[in-house]
């Protein structure tokens, strides 16, 4: 399905202009949980059809030493990673929530309305993660092994389906709707580097004196984000919180 013809800059480009804008859009009220589906249509099409913008494969091909892999100058592929690892910083993981084609996928299949297991268990998800980072770099570094591609990640996205690790991909994603965001919670190696960025943004969505207490942005939030004690660290932006708050202005995407 990936078209040689267009460049991957081109997803790059997207995502460069669009991570810092999504912070604007979000502070300002102007986007919302319906508002992003066409975003996240777009992103998700990138992926099928230029294999772009792929961060967290970019990212493994780096650490396994397949720099021919890249099809870009390595300084400007360790710069667009470090650019979103900023915006993350500044605004939390608009990457990750909007942009990335593997979580525009998984946000798209969790719309079915069934992804709420394990969303409790936060602290083991990220325990869990935090071990398969870890062996993700040691098989890169110590042993050149693609652990992503071995996945199917790039298999999926090429419409591979002769590929066994085509299959083992789709059952992931398709876990998606049960789980919410299975590959970005547990697998991504880049997502764990946003969310340590993410802990310490500087906007991030948090009550006001107007909150009424009633919890319904808890009960809606899939990674358990939503308490006032919470960094947002998992937080993919999806917007369910700001969605259900039943009183305006309660509930605001703004400078902690």
């Amino acid at each position: 399905m990936v078209v040689d013809a267009i460049p991957r800059i081109v997803g790059f480009v997207y995502a460069i202009v669009l991570a810092p804008a999504l912070i604007l859009l979000w502070r300002s009220g102007r986007i919302t949980r319906r508002r992003a589906l066409p975003l996240l249509a777009v992103s998700a099409v990138l992926g099928f059809l230029i294999f772009a913008p792929m961060a967290p494969y970019q990212l493994q091909l780096l650490v396994a030493g397949d720099l021919a892999g890249l099809d870009a100058p390595v300084a400007l592929v360790l710069g667009g990673l470090a650019f979103f690892v900023v915006v993350a910083l500044v605004g939390g993981r608009t990457f990750c929530g909007h942009l990335c084609p593997v979580g525009a996928v998984q946000e798209i299949l969790s719309l079915a309305g069934y992804a709420r297991v394990g969303r409790t268990r936060k602290k083991e998800t990220i325990v869990l993660r935090s071990v398969v980072f870890a062996a993700v770099l040691l098989a890169g570094l110590l042993f050149s092994e693609n652990i992503l591609g071995a996945l199917g990640l790039e298999d999926f996205f090429f419409l591979n389906v002769t590929s066994v690790s085509f299959f083992v991909f789709a059952a992931l994603m398709i876990l998606g709707v049960a789980v919410y965001r299975p590959f970005c919670r547990v697998i991504c190696p880049y997502g764990a580097v946003l969310a340590l960025a993410a802990a310490q943004a500087q906007y991030r969505f948090r009550r006001t004196d107007l909150c009424i207490k009633c919890r319904k942005c808890e009960k809606a939030c899939p990674v358990d984000e939503a308490k006032e004690s919470d960094r947002k660290v998992e937080c993919y932006m999806c917007g369910r919180c700001v969605e259900v708050c039943p009183v305006e202005g309660a509930l605001r995407y703004a400078r902690r």
